[in-house]
């Protein structure tokens, strides 16, 4: 980590109602500025580490709604309304955003870096993921369009209120241009590595799914091809899509809850490989299981592209890749890596994580900052 900064900065966070892929990102800005503002929509006390909670979040109005932790994600209507911070005096604003962040508007002069995890995916990329699977019916698939349309020009227009993007994966850059017309910088997410180890134990017949558990992740594809193969799974996580998941499961699936990080790592260290059928913007998961000597196998698009040296294609395979989102898809993928287990050294997929340890991802992120706030980088509007 550099030096101690002398540079002010506000942070914000779209919610912060428990630990996963941007709370991993945000962790070390808290770390680096303990005395720094922390705005958010939403704060479920405890959710999070305590090196976020030191900094006593401070919630929107929504965030005085009882319970409201349980079903904020229903509230994505009113939640341009209540992006409304009043942003102290400082020398930089860092928000860490994949919905409404970014919409914080800096003091006259001020830069505001947006972390960008995606832009609004439920608006522009994943709206299909996220309402039409769920069967909305015509009516209220006609109120979610011309909600979603409104959404999307205000998250469009907000994006003038950034002065700089920092993409966390070659695919959001994309996104970024495409959506903002807006250059970017790639700076990938922080992976524990020293954290994230090999260990001297078996690898065992099953299979592993760690994440929340949202409809865009696509875990039914991973039970199904389960399923269909007679292969046990392990599925680590809880969310919104947990019930459903569970009324399509058999027997061969054992669903554990949300587990600590220990159980996820120890896990890690004994499946015979890591299910990871959605399309990721980034996906920190697969580069902590190749961290663990963990073979992965991913939809490939996005971030997995960048994560995972694929079979057939890498000297040194960490995973092997489908291309179409389908149980057979699925299915075809599993039967091509247990034909060819031999090829995946556990060392190659140790070696291929630690490129992106937290350490690197701190020094970038850091050293970046410092030069906004001096001065070198030009300001970015328009994309190439």
């Amino acid at each position: 980590m550099l030096a101690d900064s002398p540079i002010r900065p506000v942070l914000v966070h779209d919610w912060l109602t428990g630990m996963r892929g941007g709370e991993k990102c945000l962790e070390p800005a808290c770390v680096r500025w303990p005395d720094a503002p922390l705005f958010t929509l939403i704060h479920k006390p405890g959710s999070v580490s305590s090196e976020i909670e030191a900094l006593s979040p401070k919630g929107s109005k929504l965030n005085r709604l009882p319970g409201v932790s349980r079903y904020y994600r229903y509230l994505l209507p009113v939640m341009p309304a209540a992006a409304r911070w009043a942003i102290p005096d400082c020398d930089v604003v860092l928000s860490f955003s994949h919905c409404v962040a970014k919409a914080a508007r800096p003091p006259e002069g001020v830069p505001h870096i947006c972390y960008c995890f995606t832009p609004m995916r439920y608006a522009w990329h994943m709206r299909e993921s996220y309402f039409k699977r769920g069967g909305l019916g015509r009516i209220k698939s006609a109120a979610a369009d011309v909600i979603l349309s409104r959404i999307r020009e205000w998250d469009r227009r907000t994006a003038d209120r950034v002065t700089h993007f920092v993409a966390i994966s070659r695919a959001i850059q994309a996104r970024i241009a495409e959506c903002y017309g807006r250059d970017s910088v790639v700076i990938y997410p922080p992976v524990e590595t020293d954290f994230y180890t090999p260990a001297a134990v078996k690898r065992e017949d099953y299979y592993l799914v760690v994440s929340a558990l949202a409809p865009y992740k696509r875990f039914d594809l991973a039970i199904a091809a389960c399923e269909k193969l007679g292969r046990k799974l392990v599925v680590i996580g809880s969310g919104q899509d947990a019930a459903r998941l569970r009324s399509q499961a058999g027997p061969n699936v054992s669903f554990l809850g949300w587990q600590s990080d220990e159980v996820i790592r120890d896990h890690l260290r004994r499946c015979k490989a890591l299910l990871y059928p959605g399309e990721e913007d980034f996906g920190i998961v697969p580069l902590e299981a190749q961290a663990c000597g963990a073979p992965v196998i991913a939809y490939g698009r996005g971030g997995a592209l960048e994560t995972v040296q694929p079979l057939g294609e890498s000297k040194s395979p960490t995973g092997v890749l489908f291309e179409e989102q389908s149980v057979n898809a699925v299915a075809n993928a599993m039967e091509q890596f247990e034909k060819h287990i031999i090829a995946f050294d556990p060392r190659a997929a140790r070696r291929n994580a630690l490129p992106f340890a937290r350490s690197r991802y701190e020094a970038e992120l850091f050293g970046y900052i410092e030069e906004v706030v001096s001065g070198k980088p030009e300001t970015q509007r328009t994309a190439a």
